[in-house]
């Protein structure tokens, strides 16, 4: 796996979508990243089918691929005969057994990393609610302490940074 990826993470995950309440990925997205066509991608996937049941590989509908395309303005698909595929984080796993070149390998590890990394900072985040409600339930009418958790929470989500105290040495003048 000598090949380097050349999509940053920040790249693959825009080309992380939310439909039908599931993170997903688009065929012609995986079939850029992987280094090949989008119908050498589809190809393969036919050839495998009975390994992408509908929890791991579903078809856009119209309407959902209208909706999509929507989002970005122009469409970046081109003139597409069939909906896009849309690919589940197991769909994006599986897709490893079916294309075997280093890039390939090394893209399904990476993008597998992401949907990791999104699910940790959703399980944070969700976390961070759960105790900030924890603690409205403790507080009750006390406003000072209200006062008190708005700072913390301003703290916790700001993310300024104090400004930094200039180094060196003022110059007086003599008047």
């Amino acid at each position: 796996m000598n090949e380097k990826i050349q999509a940053p993470d920040e790249v693959v995950m825009n080309k992380i979508y939310l439909i039908r309440n599931q993170k997903v990925m688009i065929d012609s997205d995986l079939a850029d990243l992987y280094g090949v066509e989008t119908k050498h991608l589809k190809r393969a996937i036919k050839r495998n089918l009975k390994r992408f049941p509908n929890d791991f590989m579903f078809q856009l509908t119209k309407e959902e691929f209208d909706n999509l395309r929507s989002q970005f303005g122009t469409s970046s698909w081109g003139g597409t005969r069939y909906n896009p595929l849309a690919f589940t984080e197991h769909g994006v796993a599986m897709l490893s057994g079916v294309l075997n070149s280093d890039r390939a390998i090394a893209v399904n590890i990476q993008i597998i990393r992401i949907f990791t990394k999104m699910r940790s900072m959703l399980s944070t985040h969700k976390d961070l609610l759960i105790k900030m409600k924890e603690l409205e339930s403790k507080v009750g009418n006390h406003s000072e302490s209200i006062s008190q958790i708005f700072d913390l929470l301003k703290r916790l989500i700001s993310n300024e940074e104090k400004p930094l105290k200039k180094i060196g040495f003022k110059q007086q003048r003599n008047e």
